[in-house]
């Protein structure tokens, strides 16, 4: 039966973390299940990182979808136009609707590169490079290794974004590979963030700003990247209000991010663009037979896949106490986490809830920088996500 004519138990828009999870956890409870993406290639984004920092290479963080999605799940290689809550549908860009008694939401978030002038069509030259790029993310080994002298600058956006310690952590790689190089008095490294402090949570800013004073570092706070000179390689920021130039010769770029367009313009969003769904249930606040986590909903949390993880086995659970006419008795708190790398051989592990209370798991102080948390980031982690998550055990 073609997608057009066949109605499934449950559809899962989006193909990435949060959604083969939750199809991991409900392939075995007879239902009729279809995630629709067209995406042909999974990727492990934490690792991007460690791939920009020369760790690893790029291809360990990649596995083809039709080996990460579960056998008994349909696939549906192709897009979401639009989406008929009120019909119990959605439009995918063949002009086919596929319908549906639960659908859950988990498309991701919009990376807007266009956001910042300039930047399309330079990204990947005249030293400029992104870690939340497949295609790029080598290029920022390729020119952190050529530069020897000048401004190496590092961006941050305003929030939210994907995994927000991303910005910094390659920052702090960065000054350590050119301290190893005996380069740190030759190359000036400047975090321009849009935000006004390194880290929300106290317990960890607090850890991170003596990282940074360890280092020499000093971030330029409230500076937003809003243009690029590639050919005269400025950097170009709003800082409040004011236009700030500033000469590169190391530009690593985090653009502003959103809700995706075709979610954004849908009877499903908020005001702000988000899936709207009550932040401990995953609900829809209108559409009952509705649910969404990760980076496309309004969950007011980091996104996160250790926060997905967490969000996973409420969702399910809630969403199967539905069918069975019971009450939604899981609550999400709002847990995230964040290994925040800070050298070759460093890192300090940020977990914390709704509140910025913290959820930590291991019985020491984790603010404090250790082997062993840059070990769980580099090796532990990663198999974790392949599988342990994506095969609905953790």
């Amino acid at each position: 039966m073609t997608s057009k004519q066949k109605k499934y138990d449950i559809v899962i828009v989006g193909s990435g973390t949060a959604g083969v999870s939750v199809a991991a956890r409900l392939k075995s409870k007879n239902l009729s299940i279809a995630i629709i993406d067209p995406s042909e290639k999974h990727f492990y984004q934490p690792l991007w990182t460690l791939v920009g920092a020369g760790i690893c290479e790029k291809t360990e963080s990649e596995r083809m979808q039709k080996l990460v999605i579960p056998k008994s799940v349909e696939w549906i290689k192709d897009r979401v136009y639009s989406f008929f809550p009120d019909s119990n549908e959605v439009e995918i860009s063949s002009g086919n609707r596929v319908q549906y008694s639960y659908l859950i939401v988990a498309a991701g978030i919009q990376i807007n590169w266009k956001a910042i002038k300039g930047l399309e069509g330079n990204l990947g030259k005249n030293g400029i490079c992104s870690n939340y790029s497949y295609q790029y993310v080598d290029k920022t080994w390729e020119f952190l290794q050529q530069t020897k002298s000048g401004r190496a600058i590092f961006t941050q956006p305003p929030m939210p974004i994907k995994c927000a310690g991303a910005p910094q952590k390659i920052y702090y790689l960065a000054e350590d590979y050119f301290r190893k190089n005996n380069l740190r008095d030759k190359v000036e490294l400047d975090f321009c963030l849009a935000g006004p402090r390194i880290f929300g949570v106290e317990k960890y800013r607090n850890a991170l700003e003596k990282v940074l004073e360890r280092k020499s570092l000093n971030p330029s706070y409230e500076h937003n990247l809003i243009e690029v000179d590639a050919h005269n390689r400025i950097a170009i920021f709003d800082h409040k209000g004011k236009r700030i130039e500033k000469e590169y010769e190391f530009l690593h770029v985090v653009p502003p991010m959103s809700s995706p367009d075709f979610i954004a313009e849908s009877p499903i969003a908020n005001s702000a663009g988000w899936v709207d769904v009550d932040k401990y249930s995953m609900q829809h606040l209108e559409y009952s037979n509705i649910f969404s986590l990760g980076d496309c909903s309004s969950l007011p949390t980091s996104r996160t896949g250790a926060a997905i993880r967490k969000q996973v086995p409420v969702l399910v659970k809630n969403l199967l106490n539905l069918m069975n006419g019971k009450e939604l008795s899981a609550k999400y708190d709002g847990y995230a986490s964040c290994p925040l790398v800070t050298s070759y051989s460093t890192c300090i592990l940020a977990e914390f809830d709704y509140d910025g209370n913290l959820a930590e798991s291991f019985p020491f102080d984790q603010a404090k920088e250790r082997y062993s948390m840059y070990l769980l980031k580099r090796h532990g982690l990663p198999q974790l996500y392949w599988h342990g998550m994506l095969k609905g055990r953790a």
